[in-house]
């Protein structure tokens, strides 16, 4: 058979783009070709990372597909998420989202992939791929753990039996008993009526559950029990084939993940080379996340408080500049010589590899929580929103290397309610606490796990191996017609549960 060709089809979101381009890597390096689809004002996203590879003889590709955003009501340069000035707008986004489809199937016309990977937030792909009969992988970017809690709540409605927002409810039918309340749910998640949810939200969950199966950015020795629920217990079809970030090597590849670090890395190297092993604490929210201008003043207190030498990534956009000057006052002078603050963008894999990094103070979305876990650090959580919560649980409660600050409400915009003793309370109980040896030595055996499971033999590289083995028996055959496609499928399906028995 001929090679076989993957085209990877990301939402325009770093935490969707950035592992995507792993996933290309990955692939490419098994002698696939690997062709990313993206928007003309993300393509720097990939580019550079794309060029250094093409100089080490890993090829992939990039095709651009025209975005509709003044066709929908947005300003020219909106192509990706956090790019969007307002809720509002979001709709309007997805809207666009939808025209791209036609587009996409020209370029697959023209190129004929033998498989389509793509985000669940493109749930019209899966019509696409069948359209040409290929199999549509979905990549959810999120844990096993966060897709069987959300299962189960769904499922169960276990919010309906609680007297009021903060009392915590048993996430029903998971391995370990899991609590939530209602208040850290999102508000989809508390619709009671299944018929009163947007028909959008219902659309892009069953994008997840229908095509050829779901890639997942997790390791099994990680969520071995949750691994085990999704696919036998819900019937799921999937593939753990991460940690991806682990595939850059290159300190180049580490510093420039998504874009141009804020800060030069040597400089931000030599900083932390200047540090003691493990005392440095790492404080990043993602790309995403807002804080109001009371809630940074807290967080700072609570970093100045907790007496531990820093690195704090603040975003540089509108919202935080705002709270920039909100910052107690004199706080930047006290803290020259104990911390270092980042506006922009930081080369977090590199921070978090670096040895003098203790913790993360993280707001528990996947993509960070993941590269903690493969830097073997523990975590302060602090999650804010999306399925944040449930990422949450899995590091405090199932593996043990994380402590919360005490986030309780899931709040898509300017994130508050969090006090400073209660940060600086977390921050001190895994740096120096008396579990802190304990948060670390867990922490440490987890990042062990994570590199042997990507290693020749591991388990995310025979995941990888055997999927590329199923695309290859899916496109075997030169007979498309629909009653041979559905005879391969059952077969696929006999072959997939014979595996796991």
């Amino acid at each position: 058979m001929s090679q076989l060709h993957f085209f990877f089809f990301p939402m325009m979101a770093h935490g969707h783009m950035i592992p995507t381009l792993d996933m290309a890597k990955l692939v490419a390096l098994r002698g696939v070709k690997a062709t990313i689809i993206t928007t003309p004002l993300n393509e720097s996203v990939f580019s550079k990372a794309i060029q250094r590879n093409k100089n080490l003889g890993i090829e992939i590709d990039i095709r651009l597909i025209k975005f509709q955003a003044v066709e929908h009501g947005l300003h020219e340069e909106c192509e990706r998420l956090d790019l969007i000035p307002s809720d509002d707008l979001l709709l309007n986004f997805f809207k666009a989202t939808v025209m791209m489809q036609e587009p996409l199937e020209h370029l697959i016309q023209e190129c004929r992939p033998n498989c389509l990977v793509s985000d669940i937030f493109f749930p019209w792909t899966i019509d696409t791929a069948a359209k040409f009969n290929i199999p549509r992988l979905a990549i959810h970017g999120t844990s096993f753990f966060a897709l069987c809690a959300g299962e189960s709540i769904r499922l169960h409605k276990p919010f309906m039996n609680v007297a009021s927002d903060s009392e915590s409810f048993v996430v029903p039918n998971l391995p370990h008993q899991i609590k939530l309340t209602k208040s850290q749910l999102s508000p989809f998640d508390r619709i009671e009526e299944e018929k009163n949810i947007p028909l959008m939200v219902k659309t892009v969950r069953e994008s997840g559950l229908k095509g050829y199966g779901v890639i997942f950015n997790s390791f099994y020795e990680l969520e071995q029990d949750y691994v085990e629920h999704y696919t036998k217990v819900l019937g799921r079809k999937a593939w753990a084939i991460g940690p991806l970030s682990l595939c850059n090597r290159d300190i180049e590849d580490k510093a420039e993940r998504g874009k141009q670090s804020s800060i030069d890395k040597h400089d931000c190297m030599k900083w932390l080379d200047s540090k003691k092993s493990s005392s440095i604490i790492y404080i990043c929210f993602g790309s995403i996340a807002n804080f109001t201008a009371l809630q940074m003043r807290e967080l700072a207190m609570g970093i100045e408080a907790s007496r531990q030498e820093f690195i704090w990534v603040i975003r540089k956009d509108k919202e935080v500049q705002d709270n920039e000057d909100e910052l107690p006052k004199g706080f930047e002078e006290r803290m020259k010589e104990k911390g270092l603050i980042i506006r922009g963008w930081a080369p977090q894999v590199l921070i978090l590899d670096h040895e003098s990094v203790g913790a993360f103070v993280t707001h528990c979305g996947w993509n960070s929580t993941l590269e903690g876990i493969s830097a073997g650090v523990p975590m302060v959580t602090w999650p804010v929103f999306v399925e944040q919560f449930c990422n949450e649980k899995l590091v405090t409660e199932v593996l043990r290397t994380g402590v919360g600050v005490g986030s309780v409400k899931w709040q898509k915009t300017y994130t508050e309610g969090v006090k400073k003793e209660e940060i600086t309370k977390a921050i001190r109980r895994v740096m120096v606490g008396e579990e802190a040896e304990g948060f670390r030595s867990r922490a440490k055996a987890y990042k062990e796990m994570a590199r042997k499971a990507v290693e020749i033999g591991g388990s995310s590289y025979s995941n990888l191996t055997t999927l590329l083995e199923d695309i290859s028996i899916f496109n075997s055959t030169s007979d498309y017609d629909l009653s041979t496609t559905r005879i391969r499928m059952l077969v696929l399906s006999l072959i997939f549960k014979i595996r796991l028995s």
